[in-house]
């Protein structure tokens, strides 16, 4: 995986990455840094970001990594002392993007490079605004009813019965804006007055209190169903329909589709008995090969899937990674894009696609990759 940086001219980049320190992100980032010859990235934590000490140096190339898996962190961004609690993402929402804001004006005052653009991750953290600016790039999207910046408000369960009646969407997915990892995720399905069942990870005390869970759970009566969504929507909700998707062996899949420098480099298939297909909900990475197959076999291309990502990832020109949830639609013959991830790279061993120019490194060497070949262009540019 090692790709020596001897032969480019000039000085090579230096990384600092802002993370969590000992994070496994931070981790095999270090090791895609090594691995190409280049200095150990020096870490910079979110908690000094958001404590206001956070510093960079002069020619310094600057990555920013999930805030997450940090107990401090998640206290002063949630301010939650339970890092399993649902609510609080608003107030995650608008500390992590001052956060982000303060890591650029930082790292431009210092003369340092930043590799995530700060609209661009306010965008990618908000679904409305995310589904708005894809839907305006005519890329493929389930229909929603709370897309863009002149969404409806939703003000909880009566709201949300009102726009899935009015939209057409008797199955829909209601989500928390700002939430990510199937936090607070509900897949809603309705069949006429007080006929209404979810399914969801979320877990319900006698407080009212909700908390994330590893297990996937039904409910079955509106009354419930309308308790967590009320209890959710201070927070800020969004609505999409609920598309039926493809399945691989029985199971419901999806795709997790890494671009990197606006090519599509990796490539997961997800599968599960639940219409959540998140790993730790008891998803299971199912085989490329085959989706490969069925995808020519009902009359389209690998190239035209890879291409519906690059797409997605175009509206985000300034942000060197990010990573696509692609929906397949039963049959195996249109997509579309469930969500964009700023930090959805974490694929443990996961090499590169054929043909993609990552073959044989992970995505975080794919990233480190991606940073060199682009000094060495530039440098060729200013020289030539």
């Amino acid at each position: 995986m090692s790709r020596s940086p001897s032969s480019t001219v000039g000085p090579v980049p230096r990384f600092a990455v802002v993370g969590v320190p000992g994070n496994r992100r931070v981790t095999l980032f270090q090791e895609a840094v090594r691995a190409a010859g280049l200095p150990a990235a020096r870490v910079v934590p979110w908690s000094a970001v958001l404590r206001g000490e956070a510093t960079f140096r002069p020619g310094e190339t600057v990555r920013m990594d999930s805030p997450g898996e940090d107990a401090e962190v998640e206290r002063l961004l949630r301010a939650v002392d339970d890092p399993t609690r649902v609510e609080g993402t608003a107030l995650w929402y608008a500390r992590f993007t001052a956060a982000v804001r303060e890591v650029a004006r930082a790292a431009a005052a210092a003369g340092a490079e930043l590799l995530d653009d700060p609209g661009d991750v306010a965008v990618l953290f908000d679904k409305r605004l995310c589904h708005g600016v894809l839907a305006g790039a005519a890329v493929p999207v389930p229909a929603s009813a709370t897309s863009g910046p002149g969404a409806p408000v939703v003000r909880g369960w009566a709201d949300v019965r009102a726009l899935m009646g009015g939209h057409g969407m008797p199955r829909a997915f209601v989500k928390l804006a700002h939430g990510s990892s199937a936090s607070g995720v509900l897949a809603v399905e309705t069949a006429g007055p007080g006929r209404v069942r979810a399914t969801t990870s979320v877990e319900r005390d006698n407080a009212g209190r909700l908390f994330n869970s590893l297990r996937v759970r039904r409910c079955t009566t509106e009354r419930e169903v309308a308790a967590i969504v009320d209890a959710l929507a201070p927070d800020g909700l969004h609505i999409e329909r609920w598309l039926p998707k493809a399945s691989q062996h029985g199971r419901s899949a999806d795709l997790r589709v890494v671009v990197v420098a606006g090519r599509a480099t990796h490539a997961v298939v997800r599968t599960s008995r639940s219409p959540m297909t998140n790993l730790h909900l008891g998803g299971e990475r199912g085989s490329l090969d085959e989706v490969r197959v069925a995808v020519r076999a009902a009359g389209g291309s690998w190239a035209e899937v890879l291409a519906v990502c690059e797409r997605a990832a175009a509206c985000f020109p300034e942000t060197l990674c990010v990573a696509v949830d692609l929906l397949p639609a039963t049959g195996w013959r249109r997509f579309a894009v469930g969500e964009v991830n700023a930090f959805g790279d974490l694929l443990p061993r996961l090499t590169g696609l054929p043909g993609s120019g990552a073959e044989g490194l992970d995505t975080y060497a794919a990233q480190v990759a991606a940073v060199l070949n682009r000094a060495r262009n530039h440098r060729a540019t200013t020289t030539a």
